[in-house]
């Protein structure tokens, strides 16, 4: 059974050794973000992922979403930060925008569905960002098995997957609502998934930059 971790501010130093030996064992946490509670894992942990692909069940090779807690962690990430990702960072990050990248060719095709590509974002959360400092990057995919509803409490996180992920940081109820939206920029730019960032607020973006958006 899953060990509950109360958050209540910015975590402390027992909940960040906690956690990141956790992690560093191959575990799997939930955490709290600005939507959902997530599961997150090392991306760089390969025996981690598998756990984390078999928890969430069938996803027909879907890639697993990124969180950071500063857009400096991107270059573990990706070599390449186009000019009109930064400028939509600054826009939107923190916040519920994931921007679709190109992977490093080092990461695992667990990780990236085998497309070469990685979905990132900053979550507007900033508990979970001060955690990731020291844990860096993390998955973050929703805190359920595919075809549920998404968690939106510890309680519902232990409900669902108590017995199969090894730690839950408490953090409260999370906002709920849409997810981030999911765009895709190179090699265009893309909506891939509509979600709490509205199609006409990225238009105004790209408008001020002369560039276009297709669906």
């Amino acid at each position: 059974m899953a060990t509950v971790l109360p958050l209540n501010s910015l975590p402390s130093p027992q909940l960040i050794h906690q956690v990141a030996k956790c992690l560093q064992d191959g575990g799997v946490v939930a955490v709290p973000t600005d939507s959902f509670y997530a599961l997150a894992v090392s991306p760089f942990n390969d025996m981690a992922l598998e756990r984390l692909m078999q928890i969430k069940g069938e996803r027909s090779h879907k890639p697993f979403p990124v969180l950071v807690g500063d857009p400096s962690q991107l270059n573990q990430l990706t070599e390449d930060i186009p000019g009109v990702a930064r400028t939509l960072m600054e826009e939107f990050w923190p916040g519920l925008l994931t921007l679709v990248l190109q992977a490093r060719s080092t990461l695992s095709p667990i990780l990236t569905g085998g497309q070469g590509t990685i979905g990132v974002r900053q979550p507007n959360d900033p508990r979970v960002c001060e955690l990731m400092t020291h844990t860096g990057p993390l998955t973050g995919t929703s805190a359920n098995r595919s075809g549920q509803p998404p968690a939106q409490t510890a309680r519902d996180v232990m409900h669902q997957l108590g017995s199969v992920v090894d730690v839950i940081v408490d953090g409260g109820p999370t906002p709920g609502g849409q997810p981030s939206t999911v765009l895709q920029v190179e090699p265009e730019l893309r909506i891939i998934r509509q979600g709490a960032i509205s199609r006409l607020k990225l238009q105004k973006v790209f408008d001020r930059n002369g560039k276009p958006l297709s669906w």
